[in-house]
């Protein structure tokens, strides 16, 4: 029997799962991808042979996509997604030649990632009042972590208690592709994560052993839980438009690099494997260089 587009994808998934280790979130976008366009072709197109797909097929696809209003940021994802499926199928001989060739991604106006003001985090850890119990020392310490150390949602997660290096007061945290990076930590923080697990290890007989971080009822955290507690927090301090776990993280880079962190430096404890990652927070330091031209020169 031959082989349909879509018997295409699980092979191609498999290697990013296993071979490039993608994370699961990331797999999940590129099987939506390219099912999306795969259906696409072969019901404007009648196609189903992978090696008759012509350059036109994604054409009209990614033109449908933008008639739908999908934003140039969502089409050139999709380009990508499609870009890497191709290029493993030339590698892997099923294809001469790769229909993507002559595809151009659609331009996309540069967003400056948001952060929160300096001041904003300071009246967040000096005056904002947490529950006294369990759940207000969990939720205190995961908004210290995640502006401490710029780890992502998931990494926060994951974070085991053997990864708390109490000696270099550092944690090693494990990234995308399972790469690891130390990053370090400042003894206030160290003294809080030590004093939770001491209070975990005497309170919470029952709880997740492995996990860092744990709810009232011993579980590990999950997504949603920790989106909705920075939500909340980050709402009492400040009016920006996002408040999610990745601000944070934006806002860990952003005050590092205008305070004159070294770029690559910020790199590594981002976890970013291309310095272009990171150089978008240096716009935010010219913008705070020229709101404080504007203000202080006499000729501004």
């Amino acid at each position: 029997m031959p082989q349909t587009l879509l018997d295409h994808i699980s092979p191609f998934l498999n290697y990013l799962t296993f071979q490039k280790r993608y994370s699961k979130h990331t797999i999940v976008s590129y099987e939506s991808d390219l099912k999306a366009c795969f259906e696409y072709i072969q019901s404007q197109f009648e196609e189903n042979n992978l090696k008759e797909i012509k350059p036109a097929y994604i054409r009209s696809w990614l033109a449908q996509l933008k008639s739908v209003d999908n934003s140039s940021r969502s089409i050139n994802r999709k380009i990508s997604s499609l870009k890497s499926f191709f290029k493993y199928q030339v590698k892997n001989g099923q294809l001469d030649m790769s229909p993507m060739a002559t595809i151009v991604s659609p331009k996309v106006s540069k967003r400056l990632p948001q952060f929160v003001e300096k001041k904003d985090m300071d009246t967040l850890f000096e005056h904002v009042e947490f529950a006294d119990d369990w759940e207000g020392a969990t939720q205190r310490l995961v908004l210290k972590i995640l502006y401490n150390t710029g780890i992502r949602q998931a990494e926060l997660i994951s974070l085991k208690e053997t990864q708390i290096d109490r000696v270099n007061s550092a944690i090693k945290v494990l990234g995308k592709g399972s790469k690891e990076r130390i990053i370090p930590v400042s003894k206030e923080l160290m003294h809080d994560l030590q004093q939770y697990i001491a209070l975990k290890t005497a309170t919470h007989a029952a709880a997740d052993r492995t996990h860092l971080l744990v709810r009232t009822n011993g579980l590990k955290l999950y997504p949603k839980y920790v989106y909705n507690l920075v939500k909340k927090y980050l709402s009492l301090v400040t009016t920006i438009e996002k408040k999610s776990p990745h601000i944070l993280r934006h806002t860990f880079a952003t005050h590092l690099t205008n305070n004159g962190a070294d770029l690559n430096a910020v790199k590594e404890l981002l976890g970013h494997s291309s310095l272009a990652a990171t150089q978008v927070y240096t716009h935010n330091t010219i913008e705070k260089l020229k709101d404080v031209y504007r203000k202080a020169h006499p000729k501004a």
